[in-house]
């Protein structure tokens, strides 16, 4: 009989809560790390010199790659060789210090991936000034607030955000000194910056500068601040997540240490097609990895519905996504198969079940059954660029259906992370080819370790069977503080340990499957987050609703509803309408449904949210929420288990409706 393969460590026990404290779980560690963290190597100790010894190793390779639009067209990829663009770097961050600019000083970057953001973030590296990204899906006035609350001095910006910038909504933009655009500047714009008191730069004007006023460079401290990320909170407004050099050069030492383990190691020749926006961890820290393996980052060209184009004309080893991009993948090789003729689609569905029984059985996935790969997996490889070993998911869980599909049929590794800004990226990590690992996060990355603590309100023991809990975190890859907010750093750690929000389940074989969100902040497929609770409180000044309950879970891309109709509101509208019935007949005419979702829109609209939040779909309910079917608690706050236990098949079917109208 075979035994069953240990993912992670177990190096410490877990006990029972005492004195009004919760359980907690064993203490799990990467294999690896079992006796301790292994030693960090002294010369990887920030991000600048993870960069600057690449330049020193790989001057000629390629870096940083995009392609130029001319006359309305996507023209081929142009590269920057790693010299070429430590020669910028150097140049940029000469005509930042002789700008004003002093050791600590705030730095954003705002807009889209491209070259440009690269080298003004490695040149807030070389001279030790803070890189803080600014990211407007967080929320009206988001980059108003981080500015401000960052107290940001200068701005690398894209062009079409300089006019968003200047706007005078944006009231923090006046406490700017400079602001340097990826491109070129419009008069208008020159003219504009000119009235608030701001220097502006065009990208070659500011290279000039650095030129003409060179400065040595002031390399950065493990312990100094690398960048200041901001993510979104349960309500309100961004947390600012602090991640030192120390902490980011940990990280991609776990992942070399992580990566040795394996046959298939990466090399120069990788190359990474970017389009998850950089101001988010995970695209950040792939690409301070790749820098550091002298391997070669591509842009998207800004469209995410052309992405395919892009794929094809890059060619790429590696892509990372949130799990919203695999099920389009999923989706459109789905669609095709659809069109195949009967024949054509059993043979497929034959290879499919063939080469998935060798997998199961241990087999890695090149050996499993070449002959499927040649007959039809090949193709679907093809539709990827032709040479992809490696996708990775992350942001939000995959769903097992997906994950299993694409490791069939890319003929690639495809795995799961998990993680969060204050993890530093992933604090879990699946391994290449074990079947075991699907519609899991993996096992605990090498530098930090994992355990799961009791949630009794929920109803999760982490010394149960399974055991489940709130996922908690420790180790070297750990956040320092949220910028500013002292109180919430605190909440956030207990007895040393970050606690994540997020309820994990610990399987057998040491890994670990997230199951559910500790607070009402869940994450849609796409990677964004959303807070329920806030989100009901602004749709419930609705005229037409009396109550609602949004509902989303991390494996749609879409937000429903149950609304409880306002019973004299509703009531007007038949009227209006030539309806007489009772208000539980009028819950299934699909005009009120129109209705209900076009009020829901306006009222999005006035509140101006973002479009994640709306809602998609509705199930009209005339009976309010009530105790009595247990949906609501004695102070009348949603028990939000036992809606969906309640509505589950109705919100399936929503979803099926929804998802046949794409």
């Amino acid at each position: 009989m075979e035994t069953m393969k240990v993912f992670s460590a177990k190096v410490e026990d877990g006990r029972e809560g005492q004195d009004g404290k919760p359980s907690v779980g064993p203490v799990y560690r990467n294999l690896l790390a079992k006796q301790g963290y292994p030693p960090l190597d002294p010369d990887m100790s920030t991000t600048w010199t993870l960069f600057s010894s690449s330049v020193e190793k790989y001057p000629g390779n390629r870096m940083l790659g995009w392609r130029k639009i001319v006359d309305g067209k996507v023209g081929p990829y142009i590269w920057k060789t790693y010299k070429e663009v430590y020669d910028e770097v150097l140049h940029v961050g000469s005509a930042l210090r002789a700008s004003g600019a002093e050791p600590g000083c705030r730095v954003g970057i705002y807009g889209a991936n491209c070259p440009q953001w690269i080298m003004a973030m490695e040149a807030c590296g070389a001279h030790r000034l803070v890189c803080v990204p600014l990211y407007d899906t967080l929320g009206p006035g988001a980059v108003n607030y981080i500015i401000d609350h960052a107290e940001i001095d200068f701005v690398f910006v894209q062009d079409i955000k300089v006019k968003e910038l200047l706007n005078p909504n944006c009231r923090s933009t006046q406490r700017l000194k400079a602001m340097v655009c990826f491109t070129l500047l419009t008069e208008e714009d020159n003219a504009k910056a000119s009235q608030t008191g701001i220097k502006m730069y065009s990208w070659t004007e500011f290279l000039r500068t650095g030129k003409e006023n060179p400065r040595e460079i002031s390399a950065p401290q493990p312990f100094d601040i690398c960048t200041i990320m901001y993510t979104s909170g349960t309500s309100g407004n961004p947390k600012g997540v602090v991640l030192t050099h120390e902490t980011m050069a940990t990280f991609v030492n776990g992942v070399d240490i992580f990566m040795d383990q394996f046959e298939d190691k990466m090399t120069v020749d990788d190359v990474y097609l970017s389009f998850l926006p950089l101001a988010h961890i995970l695209d950040r820290m792939i690409e301070e990895y790749f820098f550091h393996k002298g391997a070669s980052v591509g842009y998207y060209h800004g469209n995410l519905k052309e992405l395919r184009d892009d794929i094809m004309e890059l060619k790429p080893t590696f892509l990372a996504g949130v799990p919203r991009v695999y099920d389009m993948i999923h989706e459109g090789i789905q669609k095709a198969l659809q069109e195949l003729n009967p024949l054509r689609k059993w043979i497929f569905d034959a290879l499919y079940k063939h080469k998935l029984s060798w997998m199961n059985r241990g087999y890695k996935h090149k050996y499993a059954s070449p002959l499927a790969d040649l007959l039809a997996f090949r193709k679907v490889k093809a539709k990827l660029g032709g040479r992809l070993r490696l996708l990775l998911s992350g942001g939000a869980p995959l769903s097992s259906e997906v994950e299993e599909f694409l490791r069939v049929t890319c003929c690639c590794f495809v795995v799961q992370g998990y993680g969060l800004t204050e993890t530093c990226g992933a604090c879990t990590i699946g391994f290449p080819d074990e079947m075991c690992f699907v519609g899991a996060v993996g096992s605990p990355a090498v530098y930090n370790e994992l355990r799961l603590e009791e949630v009794p309100d929920m109803g999760y023991n982490p010394l149960g069977n399974p055991p489940c809990g709130e996922v908690c975190v420790r180790g070297k890859t750990i956040f320092s503080e949220y910028y500013k907010n002292p109180e919430l750093t605190r909440e956030s750690f207990k007895d040393g340990w970050f606690h994540t929000g997020d309820i994990g389940q610990m399987l057998p074989n040491g890994v670990v499957k997230v199951i559910d969100r500790k607070k009402n902040l869940i994450k849609l497929s796409q990677g964004e987050y959303v807070a329920l609770e806030h989100l009901e409180n602004v749709y419930g000044v609705t005229p037409i609703v009396d109550d609602v309950w949004v509902y989303g879970n991390s494996f749609k891309s879409m937000l429903v509803a149950i609304v409880v109709l306002h019973e004299e509101n509703a009531r007007k509208w038949a009227n209006l309408n030539g309806y007489t019935a009772s208000l539980s007949e009028l819950c299934s005419l699909s005009k009120l449904q129109n209705h209900v979702l076009s009020e829901l829109k306006s009222t999005a609209e006035k509140n101006k949210m973002r479009g994640f939040e709306y809602i998609k779909g509705v199930i009209l309910e005339a009976q309010p929420f009530d105790m009595e079917r247990d949906l609501v608690t004695a102070t009348l706050k949603k028990k939000r288990n036992n809606l969906l236990k309640f509505y589950q098949t109705e919100i399936d079917a929503l979803y099926q409706n929804l998802a046949a109208k794409i």
